[in-house]
């Protein structure tokens, strides 16, 4: 009998160590299936993508600068002196000031551009001029790329270059810093002008912008230029020597070559001819090791189960040990079968989580292929084309998709929380899906998010009385601190090629929506295109005259008429957004020259300008303007006590050009002799008054000949001539022509 039982527990325990074993060896051959070297497989797949997705930030960007280099060049001055006497002309650089300041303001990376000539030493940035050798002595000190070496390179005949990133001592008026900057200069082997350029480029700035995060760990990007010298490396134990003697570019102007225990995949850009160098781990550290403990595991797994039906319980103890040691368990007392299944537990915790890193990268490379697909300058190749399709292909399951714009503005309550990106896309993501199962809810920029939502053709007057409601709740709940727009596009069937004409859709939508609008959902399919503007060029004239002069009020009136007539026109939101920027502009024309002093008005416009790009209603746009107006006012009233200087003289002039100005009334104006007042003009201006006055009259003579349908005769009245001979010999007399036979020339 009690043979029986302990055979009976020795056939308990096989059994059960049988079914352990099988446990563990069902378990370890999916983690083996599913093991590193699978997941490094596809995660190199992804970084490829990646990688590529650089590669066209980067692209996009070189080319951006070669386009601002070429523009600075075919700026018409070539000269900054003075006709008449030689003179640096301060207007033409005010004038290059704010070429340079509107050709960078849209790229975020870029930290300063600087203008010098051969024969001067004068250095013009996008912020204001000072002298070259001031500007790299205090602002951005170098010990080698100091005005002397800027000044030697000029020189010679050099190609266009970047040089790589160097720390810089960046000086602003409170503090110093130090930063580090690449460093773009415009080549001069042909002179397209006699203009130098350097672009001074934020390093960090421009990594953030071609975002390096999708890289996997441990991989690094090298940028080398067409001579093969790097300019850019995110990895700074990068060694390249002798490593192109053995690469050949494919077709695709690609290669592969693996060195030790790094993968790199070169490419070669169609654009410049640069050179990306991705340097990758060719596998996971300690992959090896984990690919022999799992067969290891399985191996000691089945040599288990033969000594088990050999030697039953009597040797049983030392394998159970030796597979507790495997799974880590070492050689604590307990139960072991416990520490075996926690073992087994661990590792596939442990796969869980890779799989979720996984899904979360596969988030991130699905938006950049979208944005991609609808970037109107995207990166393409064949190979690149194909894998787009492939993973564009899994952005929706249905046959037909709309795409939302969803713009939110934060209303600036003080109750106000701001939520981070991840929670909006959240909350926005649960709520479509409450009414539609195929959703895609992305993060395009400030404040703006693309959603795709399939939807079957006859749904789509349903959806949008849906998603009124919908953002509507929104609002008063998860969002309340936000207003929201939406742009619904047309229907689309689901294709590559369609993401681009939705984007392209909504956006339109976004611009031409009417001011009024009431809805916060607008179907692009009922815009009604208008252009019917109201813009008053005399009472913007006047509009002007009366913040310079620090009439608020009157100013105030000119800009809610202007508004509210335009309102009742419903002409589009872009439209009245232009109408916004062109008063702006009109009024910082007149004032610059008292409040722009320290950048203040820089920041003030930036300010301005952002307002306008998030502003929902038409009244928050004539706030915002009526703020700016207040801000010069103010500032012109406190500069109205000196009045014999150069800023307020010019200013003087160009708002009562079209009045009587004889000398003796603007002697009287600034409160000083007719006789001190012309000499003084002189030795200022370095031209005489009367000579002064014709040039800003018949200056606008010109705009109003080439934009306007007045006659000659009215012209002439406007821009202060008594009649219309004086004002057409006077033209005559200054431009070889008369002012019909201008007008015809223009016309054509």
């Amino acid at each position: 009998m009690k043979r029986y039982i302990t055979n009976l527990g020795i056939i308990q325990i096989f059994c059960s160590l049988l079914l352990v074993v099988g446990i563990m060896f069902v378990s370890n051959y999916f983690v083996y299936k599913n093991s590193i070297s699978d997941i490094y497989e596809k995660v190199a797949q992804n970084n490829t993508l990646a990688i590529k997705t650089m590669i066209q930030s980067f692209d996009n960007s070189f080319r951006s600068i070669n386009n601002i280099i070429h523009s600075i060049h075919g700026l018409p001055y070539n000269s900054l002196e003075s006709e008449e006497d030689g003179r640096i002309d301060m207007l033409k650089v005010y004038t290059m000031q704010e070429s340079i300041a509107t050709l960078v303001s849209s790229v975020d990376f870029i930290e300063e551009v600087i203008v010098f000539y051969d024969d001067m030493d004068l250095a013009i940035t996008s912020t204001g001029s000072s002298s070259l050798s001031h500007l790299f002595q205090n602002k951005y000190k170098h010990d080698l790329y100091n005005e002397s070496y800027w000044r030697t390179y000029a020189k010679g005949k050099n190609s266009f270059r970047i040089l790589p990133g160097q720390y810089f001592k960046i000086a602003t008026d409170t503090s110093q810093h130090r930063k580090k900057l690449m460093v773009a200069v415009g080549g001069n082997k042909v002179r397209i002008s006699n203009k130098n350029i350097i672009i001074l480029i934020d390093e960090a700035a421009l990594l953030k912008y071609v975002n390096q995060e999708l890289m996997i760990p441990g991989a690094s990007l090298i940028v080398l230029d067409q001579e093969r010298r790097v300019i850019l490396s995110t990895d700074a134990n990068s060694d390249l020597s002798g490593m192109f003697d053995d690469v050949y570019f494919n077709s695709f102007h690609e290669a592969t070559l693996t060195k030790k225990d790094y993968q790199y995949n070169i490419y070669k850009s169609d654009f410049n001819g640069f050179v990306y160098v991705d340097k990758a781990p060719y596998q996971f550290h300690n992959i090896d090791s984990v690919t022999k403990a799992n067969k290891l595991i399985m191996l000691s797994a089945i040599i288990c189960a033969v000594l088990i039906s050999v030697l039953l319980s009597v040797y049983l103890n030392k394998p159970v040990k030796k597979i507790i040691r495997q799974l880590g368990g070492g050689n604590s007392r307990g139960n072991d079968f416990r520490k075996i299944l926690s073992g087994i537990v661990k590792m596939q915790m442990e796969i869980d989580s890779t799989k979720k890193q996984m899904e979360y990268m596969e988030l991130a490379v699905r938006r950049n292929v979208f944005f991609q697909a609808v970037d109107e300058y995207a990166y393409s190749t064949p190979e690149h084309d194909l894998e787009m399709r492939k993973y564009g292909r899994d952005i929706l399951r249905s046959e037909y998709f709309v795409l939302l714009m969803i713009h939110l503005n934060e209303k600036g309550t003080e109750q106000q929380t701001t939520l981070p990106i991840e929670k909006i896309i959240a909350v926005i993501n649960a709520a479509l899906l409450k009414e539609q199962s195929d959703v895609q809810v992305f993060y395009d920029n400030n404040l703006k998010f693309v959603s795709l939502v399939g939807i079957k053709p006859d749904e789509r007057a349903v959806l949008l009385k849906r998603l009124k409601l919908l953002f509507t709740n929104l609002e008063q709940g998860e969002l309340v601190g936000y207003s929201i727009y939406v742009s619904v596009s047309k229907l689309y069937a689901t294709e590559f090629e369609n993401y681009k004409l939705a984007y392209r859709n909504v956006v339109n939508g976004m611009l031409y929506r009417i001011v009024n609008e009431k809805s916060n959902v607008l179907d692009v399919e009922k815009i009604q295109y208008k252009w019917s503007l109201y813009f008053p060029f005399d009472k913007i004239e006047k509009l002007s005259n009366y913040v310079s002069n620090g009439k608020l009020q009157e100013g105030k009136e000119i800009i809610s008429e202007t508004f509210r007539e335009n309102a009742a026109r419903n002409v589009h939101h872009h439209q009245m957004a232009h109408i916004a920027k062109t008063m702006f502009m009109y009024m910082l024309r007149h004032a610059e020259d008292t409040v722009n002093a320290d950048n203040e008005m820089y920041n003030f416009e930036q300010q301005f300008l952002r307002k306008i790009d998030c502003a929902h209603h038409y009244l928050d746009i004539e706030k915002a303007l009526i703020d700016v107006a207040k801000h010069i006012s103010e500032h012109s009233k406190s500069e109205q006590t000196n009045k014999l200087n150069p800023s307020f003289i010019s200013r003087y002039i160009e708002l009562h050009y079209m009045e009587n100005l004889y000398l003796d009334h603007i002697a009287e104006v600034v409160e000083t002799s007719p006789k001190y007042f012309s000499s003084y003009f002189k030795k200022t201006f370095g031209i005489n008054y009367v000579e002064y006055l014709n040039k800003v009259r018949l200056s606008h003579a010109r705009e109003l000949l080439k934009d306007s349908l007045l006659s000659i005769g009215e012209i002439g009245e406007k821009t202060g001539y008594l009649n219309s001979s004086t004002f057409t010999t006077t033209f005559k007399k200054y431009f070889g022509i008369s002012p019909s036979e201008y007008r015809k020339q223009n016309m054509k």
